[in-house]
């Protein structure tokens, strides 16, 4: 099993983004969809896979934070 941790799509050109994790930017491709700056995505493999609703997204940070003071 593998934990994908979703990041920010901070810049666009053509089909290749760049997604910030926070702590790391990585390059991604875009296969399938339209995805925008400002989403928030799941990469696998460098590609692009799904989009996170942002609510979800501040709920897993929430949950690092949590997990991470123990």
């Amino acid at each position: 099993m593998c934990l994908a941790i979703p990041g920010k799509i901070i810049s666009k050109k053509g089909k290749v983004v760049v997604v910030d994790y926070g702590s790391e930017k990585r390059k991604a491709s875009i296969i399938d969809g339209s995805y925008k700056v400002g989403d928030f995505v799941i990469v696998q493999g460098k590609i692009v896979v799904d989009a996170v609703p942002a609510e979800q997204v501040k709920r897993w940070h929430r949950f690092l934070r949590e997990t991470s003071k123990r």
